[in-house]
């Protein structure tokens, strides 16, 4: 099992609204991968916007039991994060998907829950597939 689970946004919001296509596949996920969950605060600034305010409070409950942890410092990052979406503009790259993939880089045996198949695209260490799991 990962020794790091990261989550972005696209899997929180499946996570927390039952309508999402991904809602059953995400919970499925969330007894099978164990928080806490890391992410970076533009993905979990994505996710509240996305959720809307009923939403919110869900996510918000998620962050208070600590089952995601912010856990990336954008300011030490800078650099790596430009130079992912830089590389990737074509994609386009969200600064939110630059600092998932650059904590893919720097924790140890990272997984990425996303429904977000450009992750598929994105390659860690100039090569290297993004260890994530996403829906069939």
């Amino acid at each position: 099992m990962a020794a790091s689970v990261l989550v972005d946004a696209s899997f929180l919001v499946a996570l927390l609204n039952s309508r999402d296509a991904n809602h059953d596949w995400a919970r499925a996920q969330s007894q099978l991968y164990a928080s806490p969950w890391r992410s970076c605060d533009s993905a979990l600034a994505e996710a509240f916007h996305l959720l809307g305010q009923r939403g919110a409070r869900g996510l918000a409950d998620i962050l208070g039991r600590r089952a995601v942890i912010p856990a990336f410092d954008l300011g030490a990052e800078i650099d790596n994060v430009l130079r992912l979406m830089r590389r990737f503009a074509d994609v386009p790259m969200s600064l939110a998907d630059a600092c998932l993939v650059r904590m893919t880089e720097v924790l140890p045996e990272p997984t990425l829950l996303t429904t977000d198949l450009d992750f598929h695209i994105y390659r860690r260490h100039t090569r290297l597939a993004v260890p994530c799991v996403t829906p069939a």
